[in-house]
């Protein structure tokens, strides 16, 4: 059985790596990894095969940022040739990246089977290219693997066949509980015991200079109550330097991005995380650290209901009123959902050799 599995942005290696891990201790399995190249900075890839245990990529497809069109149309020009000549038996796509629409709709064409690992999440804003993708790669998909059990509900809602959803837990807690004795301290300089750790990145946050100078205002006025740690993803720094927004009080603040297990550190001993991010509401959920997510909904609602997520949407007043609560000991409480054990990716790898 030939799987082959397609990763392209720093999420998908995260999810990836345990899949890999537990499909390469079954007899006659051989795996195929292709890199599509969407993140190709250094810090936001290649250090995250390393540091998660990956096997090099077999091929790169090195596409390179561009638009959502162009960078999609370039994935499935250049997987096609590969999927005709390695002939796979199932093909493993992760997450809601262009990489992974883009290739489950060569997939489809062709007749080779697709594995959606993280399938079945909803924001219900089609304004998020993520969401399209998502929506678009279950639909093809034949093998739908969810991490809680509202992804079940969705893909049920949407006409899925019940026999293609499978409720496997999530295999971003496996590769964080496999890898959170090795979370170690990042080189910067005077690291506070006591901070804020932020990330932002989605265009509705950092594609508007006036979200993003709110946004930055809110930080600044956190930042006079509790040191804020700021791992800087490349596009919004460059958004922050195009739109000339002053950002002194940050100064020793920014940093470039770091390797998963720096960001673990500073995930698992941070005061709070405020973040746009989907998958750090999964992993703060985990922590028990609360998270402030800037954005109106999310994907991950298991994190709100029953996690220490507190969805603030774009009301940086609220923003600075919960994180004021966080401070004063009045945290959100939260549990860990069911099948976040660290275990998924051995379920997900038993169906799939099921299916041999």
């Amino acid at each position: 059985m030939l799987v082959l599995h397609v990763v392209g942005a720093r999420p998908n290696f995260m999810k990836a790596a345990p899949v890999i891990e537990a499909l390469s201790k079954k007899e006659n399995v051989f795996q195929l990894l292709v890199h599509t190249g969407q993140h190709y900075n250094t810090n936001m890839s290649d250090i995250f095969f390393d540091q998660l245990g990956l096997p090099e990529p077999d091929i790169n497809l090195e596409v390179g940022s561009d638009s959502h069109a162009v960078q999609t149309a370039n994935i499935m020009v250049r997987i096609e040739s590969i999927l005709l000549k390695e002939k796979p038996d199932i093909v493993v796509v992760y997450g809601d990246v262009n990489s992974t629409v883009a290739v489950a709709i060569v997939c489809a064409k062709l007749i080779i089977p697709v594995a959606h690992v993280e399938s079945g999440l909803r924001s219900f804003d089609r304004t998020m290219p993520e969401e399209v993708n998502r929506i678009l790669t279950d639909q093809v998909a034949d093998l739908l693997f969810t991490p809680s059990i509202d992804g079940n509900e969705n893909l049920l809602r949407e006409g899925i066949n019940p026999v293609k959803i499978h409720f496997v837990g999530n295999v971003m807690i496996d590769t964080l509980v496999r890898l959170l004795p090795k979370a170690k301290m990042p080189t910067i300089k005077n690291l506070p015991n006591d901070y804020a750790l932020v990330t932002l990145h989605r265009p509705s946050n950092v594609d508007d200079p006036q979200m993003l100078v709110q946004i930055l205002k809110a930080l600044e006025e956190i930042n006079s109550d509790i040191p804020i740690v700021f791992p800087i993803h490349p596009r919004t720094r460059k958004l922050i330097l195009s739109f000339d927004i002053n950002v002194d009080f940050m100064r020793g603040r920014m940093i470039d991005p770091v390797g998963y297990l720096e960001f673990l550190f500073l995930q698992k001993n941070a005061t709070a995380v405020i973040t746009d991010s989907g998958g750090i509401q999964e992993e703060t959920t985990y922590l028990g650290v609360p998270c402030l997510t800037v954005r109106e909904n999310t994907e991950r609602p298991v994190t709100v209901d029953i996690g220490t997520n507190i969805l603030v949407g774009q009301d940086m007043d609220r923003l600075c009123n919960e994180m004021s609560k966080i401070l004063k000991g009045r945290p959100k409480k939260g549990a860990i959902p069911d099948f976040w054990d660290g275990k998924a990716g051995l379920r997900i790898a038993d169906i799939i050799v099921s299916r041999k």
